[in-house]
């Protein structure tokens, strides 16, 4: 026997439902609606953007797109343009749709063209088996170099033996970057548990201090009433002190160098994580900035790829790193770039635990 024919969703539901942001523009360029994306893209809630312009709620950068949005009949598709929101920089991609049966009305639909948006299905056979299997050639002849830098200096002088302590040390290191570069290569992601975000955050916080030589100001500001989140401990852990310690070096220079770490449940944003098959909802937020001068403009947008660095002897696998165990917690990060206050943000959005 089947069960009960539900009755299908109506036209609000499924558009409540969608991903992307839609936002429904009457003639005159004011807000008429919007979903629950939109308020997450945007940062405003509903009552916020119904009646304003919107083309002074979303700022174009393209002065094509704000002709196009004025001629009120124009189709357009595009894809990574720039836009910014209450003073936040944004990569998005953009579609505006004009409504024969309503002539002046359009439908515009925004959705997250920046970074660290890459989610399970996709191709990531460039950032994350290259690494993988340059590890696997290069992990071997390693250690017999080593080895043959061990026998040597058993036969020098112990004022001789710099070179070869040398040689094993930095062997050493490479190896230490090597491992970080099978991790990379992981498919199988690690099991997921409910989890007490304020306790990781805060061993990831000792542990980063313990580790620094010059103490740094760390400024909490954390929403205690917040549930637990579903994650990996120990990767929730190393992305967080990846982050920090990320921090700290940025704005070390500063006169008075600043990390502010932020927790806050949001409402609205959900991601469709291709493997589980279905759209899961990211409420939990945490933030992690800095008061240091930004990222270098020309590494800006593929930071998350592997052996790109804005530092001056950074490896590049870190962020990689750190957005493989978002996304393996089926979680999203990205960051943005404040210049009016001098601050770079990067935010991890992750589920609820049920």
């Amino acid at each position: 026997m089947t069960g009960p024919v539900q009755d299908a969703p109506g036209a609000a539901e499924q558009i409540s439902g969608l991903t992307f942001a839609l936002i429904l523009v009457r003639p005159d360029l004011t807000i008429h609606s919007v979903n629950p994306a939109a308020e997450s893209l945007i940062g405003r809630s509903s009552k916020r953007l119904l009646g304003q312009n919107i083309l002074e709620v979303l700022d174009f950068d393209e002065p094509q797109v704000k002709e196009l949005m004025q001629r009120g009949d124009e189709q357009l598709i595009a894809r990574g343009l720039p836009l910014q929101v209450d003073k936040r920089k944004l990569k998005v991609n953009l579609t505006i749709s004009a409504m024969q049966a309503n002539p002046g009305w359009r439908v515009v639909t925004l959705s997250d063209a920046g970074q660290g948006e890459r989610f399970e299905g996709e191709d990531r056979s460039t950032t994350l088996r290259g690494p993988a299997v340059l590890a696997h050639e290069i992990k071997n002849p390693l250690a017999a170099i080593r080895g043959a830098a061990q026998l040597v200096s058993r036969k020098l002088q112990e004022q001789d033996r710099n070179l070869t302590d040398l040689i094993a040390d930095e062997v050493d290191r490479i190896a230490q970057l090597i491992d970080r570069m099978q991790r990379l290569g992981r498919e199988k992601a690690e099991p997921v548990v409910p989890l007490n975000l304020h306790a990781a955050v805060h061993r990831a916080i000792d542990t980063v201090k313990a580790a620094s030589q010059n103490p740094f100001k760390i400024r909490e500001e954390f929403d205690p009433s917040l549930p637990p989140v579903l994650g990996n401990e120990g990767a929730l852990v190393q992305v967080l002190i990846n982050l920090i310690a990320n921090a700290r070096d940025a704005c070390a220079e500063q006169a008075e160098p600043e990390v502010i770490i932020r927790t806050r449940f949001v409402s609205g944003l959900v991601m469709n994580v291709i493997r589980l098959g279905r759209p899961v909802k990211l409420p939990i937020e945490i933030q992690v900035s800095d008061n240091g001068p930004g990222i270098d403009p020309s590494v800006n947008d593929h930071i998350f790829e592997p052996f790109v660095s804005s530092k001056k002897n950074g490896q590049g696998l870190g962020l990689a790193l750190v957005q493989k165990l978002v996304r393996d917690m089926d979680g999203r990060i990205s960051h943005e770039r404040d210049e009016t206050g001098g601050w770079t943000h990067f935010r991890i959005h992750l589920p609820m635990a049920k």
